[in-house]
């Protein structure tokens, strides 16, 4: 089984690349449209689709092939699920037949699969003409075994109609097995297993009646077989009746509810069984329109009583003969109806109310059951009438609302129309606000006695009066007034919300509805925060509600957040309810950050002589995040005022050390620090000799008393709020401090050494030609004694660099014990201390020799290059 399975694709690759030809005449020895597939299914007129999706493959007996050995052996037609996608057709078309009798078509058939799995479906079809194809007439499905069964069609079609059998192949979705026919023959006496049709003749039905299609049929067990109606365009419709005639002939019966012209198609009847199918000629459902007048009577005369009319009944709409011509009239205003058959092209109407219309229709009649057909269209007019005989009564008022009044008034009948077709009209006025007044008038319907005038202002009052009137005069009823009712109040004036913004409170006011359609009641304000600039902040919480008495048009919310937008639902109320709200948003102002209390607490945490280390600790962001942190440095002076801490206004505009020395200012900003550089508790030294974006904070003065200031800021947009208090207070020294050059100053006393120390040397070198000269002419004694002399000064000259060495050391350590907080690097200055030298040794009669000391990794704090600085020793 392996083999034949492995060889199979092989086979049908041999089978596609050798096509048998499609075309040819049928072989003597067979009747027209049979063929047993010996030499191919050309040969028998035999067609391949050309729509279908893959084509039937011919075994041939006298060649090799590669199916399962169980297969049958001979040629004939098959199919290979295996090699097509599930749902895929293949279509073999028989020739086309027409036939004069009685006859069978008799071939044999199977469905196999080495696994027993369904292959797919054997359809048979019956195209009758070159029509449509409708559904198959005989199909068989699932794993019918691996030996030929046959079946019969039994199709009573007959000429000079056509029909042409189609065999279909349907893959199933297991893709595993064969399909395949043989042996396929027409012969030319009834099927033995399949029942045979009379002949089925068409129907004729008016439109919206039922329609029945009896077939009967002849042959054995005929009563077993399944049953079906089939349309031409596939709809099937199950049988209704089965009867019994004899043991060979039965009739089913097939019906049709309530057809209409979409119903009009050809119908067949269909059976089937496991052994074949019958199926019958195709007869026709005639559905017949009922006739329809297409024009309206014409009206040739009228009076009080009559009414004189032309049917034109000439042209119609549906099919005819007609049979029977009928007028139809009724009053418009009544319900009942009657109806006068008539034989002449004309008609007159007795007995009829005066001034009332009618309405006048003609049916027509073809024949059949259901044949009477619709009325035509109407034709509508109304006798003549009279003068009212009086005005009509006091209007009776049926309901008062805000903007509507709905009136009711007496039944106007002949005793005081004297006329079916009158007109009442309403005509009403009022005044409203600010002198405004309306006046117009309503046509009513004059078949009812209530009318609604709408469109009127609430809490207004609006006179009513009714005119009555025909076409032969007219009258009027007095005058009612009415008082409309209240209704729900104009919303509040946009440009009358103003809206007054303090940190912990919005003051609101507002002015009255411009429409207040009654009394005002009361104002309700409904508020909830919407956004903050604090993050902190939680904005999304239910809304708060007050209310307000009718004549309070402001209020005060209390406790709201700080940097908050609240938005404001503002309506007003009467008795019938609240009206829309106007809608505003407001910003409560921003509060300065909270500070921790520095009350009683010291936050100096180490002094030198100048430098100050505090303790800086996190603010409290209200209303904004926190913006910056500043260090405040405030010169004591004797004869200014100190400020209290408690009420002491912060410093707003920051000033730098340069510009509060240049301008006499009191304070300077010595740091300004990020606040993501404070996120808890941490030291920071006041004159640690470093930047802070962009302020100086330089060395304070040992003999001058200092405040130092702690200060947050919080900004947004163009509000800005500054919270400050006092953290420190570094007193003068009242000790001898050593002495420090002013940094300031640093860099034009260097200039001067450096020029005071090139001066010297330019002297020592004149002064070393001149010993030289002196000791060449000087003798042998005076050489031994200037030997003596220079090993003398060498000795001082290492002693006094030793010393200058000691001192910039000591120097460099009195800066470099300084704290920072900033994260960037700050420029930092260190300067020499000031000295007085001699400008001799001690015991030196010479003029002493000057050496410069480099000392270098120093910034220029003003001018931002870097500059080696010297220090001078003296030899």
């Amino acid at each position: 089984m392996d083999t034949a399975a492995a060889a199979l694709p092989a086979f049908v690759a041999l089978l596609l690349l050798s096509p048998w030809p499609l075309l040819g005449s049928a072989q003597g020895q067979f009747s027209a449209g049979g063929c047993t597939f010996d030499d191919g299914p050309g040969a028998c007129d035999y067609h391949q689709d050309l729509y279908d999706d893959f084509e039937w493959v011919r075994v041939s007996a006298q060649e090799p092939h590669y199916l399962p050995p169980e297969m049958p052996q001979g040629s004939y037609m098959i199919v290979d699920s295996s090699d097509h996608d599930p749902g895929e057709k293949a279509r073999l078309q028989l020739p086309t037949m027409k036939e004069n009798d009685t006859h069978c078509i008799d071939f044999s058939y199977l469905l196999y699969s080495q696994k027993g799995l369904n292959p797919g479906t054997l359809n048979i079809l019956v195209r009758v003409n070159k029509g449509p194809l409708a559904n198959p007439i005989w199909n068989v499905t699932g794993f019918t075994g691996r030996d030929w069964l046959r079946a019969e069609l039994a199709v009573s079609t007959f000429w000079p109609n056509e029909y042409q059998v189609i065999f279909e192949a349907e893959v199933s979705g297991g893709r595993s097995g064969y399909i395949a026919i043989d042996d396929i023959q027409v012969l030319s006496y009834p099927c033995d297993k399949s029942p045979h049709f009379l002949r089925l003749g068409d129907v004729e039905v008016n439109a919206g009646q039922n329609a029945t299609f009896q077939c009967i049929a002849t042959g054995r067990d005929a009563v077993h077989n399944k049953l079906w109606l089939q349309r031409r365009n596939g709809e099937d419709i199950p049988v209704a009746q089965t009867k019994n005639i004899n043991h060979r002939r039965f009739a089913a019966s097939f019906r049709l509810q309530e057809v209409t012209k979409t119903d009009q198609d050809l119908y067949r009847c269909v059976t089937q069984s496991e052994r074949g199918s019958g199926v019958s000629n195709f007869a026709q459902l005639i559905v017949r329109e009922p006739p329809r007048p297409i024009a309206p009577p014409q009206l040739l005369g009228v009076g009080p009583t009559y009414l004189l009319i032309q049917l034109n009944a000439n042209s119609i709409i549906g099919d005819g003969p007609i049979i029977l011509k009928e007028v139809e009239y009724r009053m418009t205003s009544g319900s009942w109806t009657e109806t006068h058959a008539v034989n002449a092209p004309t008609y007159k109407l007795w007995h009829l109310d005066p001034d009332t219309e009618y309405e006048i229709r003609v049916l027509l009649t073809r024949p059949g059951e259901g044949g009477t057909g619709l009325p035509g269209p109407p034709l509508i007019t109304r006798t003549k009438c009279a003068e009212p005989m009086r005005t009509p009564k006091t209007l009776k008022i049926a309901e008062i609302q805000a903007r509507r009044i709905a009136v009711d008034w007496e039944s106007l009948g002949y005793n005081i129309t004297r006329c079916h077709t009158f007109n009442v009209t309403i005509c009403y006025h009022y005044f409203h606000g600010h002198n405004e007044s309306k006046a117009d008038c309503l046509d009513m319907d004059p078949k009812a006695p209530h009318h609604v005038v709408n469109h009127l202002p609430p809490y207004t009052n609006v006179s009513l009066k009714m005119i009555l009137t025909n076409p032969e005069g007219r009258k009027e009823s007095e005058e009612t007034i009415i008082q409309t009712d209240e209704d729900v109040p104009g919303p509040v004036p946009v440009n009358s919300l103003q809206g007054t913004s303090f940190e912990n409170k919005i003051f609101l006011n507002w002015k009255e509805p411009l429409d207040p359609n009654g009394v005002i009641t009361q104002y309700e304000v409904s508020y909830s925060s919407i956004r903050s600039f604090d993050p902190a902040v939680p904005v999304a919480g239910p809304p708060q509600t007050v209310s307000n008495l009718w004549n309070s048009t402001h209020h005060v919310f209390m406790h709201l957040h700080p940097g908050t937008t609240y938005q404001f639902f503002i309506r007003a109320s009467t008795v019938k309810g609240f009206g829309p709200a106007t809608a505003i948003n407001v910003t409560t102002n921003i509060s300065a950050p909270t500070l921790p209390d520095y009350e009683g607490v010291d936050a100096s945490l180490n002094e030198t002589a100048t430098t100050i280390t505090v303790l800086l600790r996190p603010a409290q962001a209200k209303g904004a995040p926190i913006s910056a942190y500043q260090i405040v440095v405030e010169e004591l002076h004797p004869h200014r005022t100190r400020r209290e801490a408690g009420a002491m206004e912060c410093y707003q505009i920051p000033v730098t050390y340069q510009n509060a020395m240049s301008g006499g200012a009191p304070y300077y900003f010595a740091a300004e620090l990020p606040p993501g550089n404070l996120p808890e508790p941490a030291p920071f030294t006041v004159g640690d000799n470093r930047t802070y974006q962009g302020f100086w904070n330089p060395p304070l003065a040992p003999r001058k008393g200092y405040n130092i200031y702690f200060q947050a800021m919080s900004s947004v947009e163009k509000e800005t709020k500054t919270q400050c208090v006092r953290i420190a207070t570094k007193a003068a020294a009242t000790e001898e401090p050593e002495v420090i050059p002013d940094p300031a100053k640093q860099t034009d006393r260097v200039v001067k050494i450096a020029g005071i120390s090139a001066g010297i040397l330019v002297f020592i070198l004149l002064l070393l030609v001149v010993i030289l000269i002196v000791k060449k002419r000087r003798s042998y004694y005076s050489y031994s004694y200037y030997l003596k002399l220079a090993k003398k000064r060498k000795d001082a000259m290492g002693n006094t660099r030793q010393e200058m060495t000691h001192m910039v050391n000591a120097m460099d350590r009195s800066y470099a014990d300084q704290s920072t907080m900033h994260a960037e690097d700050p420029l930092s200055i260190t300067f020499m201390d000031q000295h007085n030298f001699s400008p001799r040794l001690p015991n030196d009669p010479l003029v002493p020799t000057a050496v410069l000391v480099p000392i270098t990794g120093r910034k220029n704090v003003y001018h931002g290059d870097n500059n080696s600085f010297f220090a001078i020793s003296y030899l």
